[in-house]
């Protein structure tokens, strides 16, 4: 099997960072969201991510022409039953991915392979909802999707040995470094990572010191590109606390969500994306 068209469900940060991903290593490239307006600021992101490259001598004007036009959108998800790959990159939402996967189910080929890239639910779960679990398969981009190298690739219960052979060197043609988790909830990378964050805003909320201490004290004792304040700004709140309640369902009390992480939330803080966190970034972006 062939990959030549890449669907991807969701152009915001990660979506259009995968979308970036794949169109930058020669695939066409259709990128879905539910309104134009998602859509448009997702390819803008892209747009302005390779006129920077072009600024810095990476890429001259024509060849970003030339990938853009292998980039195309839409807000109809039936629009991607053509793709040979989709990549699925909504909200850490189990209804929301059962509704995307059924449809997705209905719309495509039996032999089009449907990816996830969710951080935390099971890959088996997130399957039973399709006619084909042989062919849905984890694939976990790190944020920002065009910088970080690693793909954790989940297999399914029953995902097939092919799934598996296609979506990894699907990874290595997009440049990535894939390697395999077990598909038990948060798999080994949001186990470790969105703990690290959770500790770090207990912290926080208990007292133990100020937020920008905090992440110096990280970055400077555990040689940490970024203190677990600012990633979980940079991540998203909401995508913090949306995995670390799967975490708990799954695993109990041990990953329960910290009190101040949930006040930020419902408060719309939700960090980089919104103009405030545990910091504050101006304007929302």
């Amino acid at each position: 099997m062939e990959i030549k068209k890449i669907g991807i469900v969701g152009a915001g940060q990660m979506g259009s960072g995968i979308a970036e991903v794949a169109v930058g290593s020669g695939f066409d490239v259709l990128m879905r969201d539910v309104t134009m307006e998602a859509v448009q600021k997702g390819r803008m992101r892209i747009v302005t991510d390779f006129d920077k490259r072009v600024q810095k001598g990476k890429m001259t004007t024509s060849e970003k022409e030339e990938i853009l036009q292998k980039l195309s959108t839409t807000i109809k998800l039936e629009d991607l039953g053509k793709c040979d790959f989709i990549i699925e990159a909504a909200v850490e939402n189990i209804p929301l991915k059962w509704e995307i996967f059924k449809k997705l189910n209905e719309v495509t080929p039996r032999e089009t392979i449907l990816a996830s890239n969710t951080s935390s639910i099971s890959i088996t779960r997130i399957a039973s909802i399709t006619q084909r679990p042989d062919r849905v398969i984890g694939m976990h981009f790190f944020n920002p999707a065009p910088v970080m190298k690693l793909i954790e690739i989940i297999r399914g219960l029953v995902t097939s040995d092919e799934t598996f052979r296609i979506t990894r060197e699907l990874s290595l043609k997009m440049g990535k470094t894939p390697l395999e988790a077990s598909d038990f909830p948060g798999f080994i990378s949001s186990r470790l990572i969105f703990s690290f964050m959770n500790e770090g805003i207990y912290t926080l909320y208990e007292g133990l010191g100020k937020a920008e201490d905090i992440d110096a004290i990280m970055k400077m004792g555990a040689n940490h590109p970024m203190g677990p304040l600012e990633l979980a700004d940079l991540v998203g709140l909401d995508t913090v606390l949306s995995v670390m309640s799967v975490l708990q369902e799954a695993f109990g009390d041990k990953y329960r969500p910290c009190p101040l992480l949930t006040k930020y939330v419902e408060a719309g803080y939700l960090g980089v994306k919104t103009g405030r966190g545990f910091y504050s970034y101006g304007e929302k972006r």
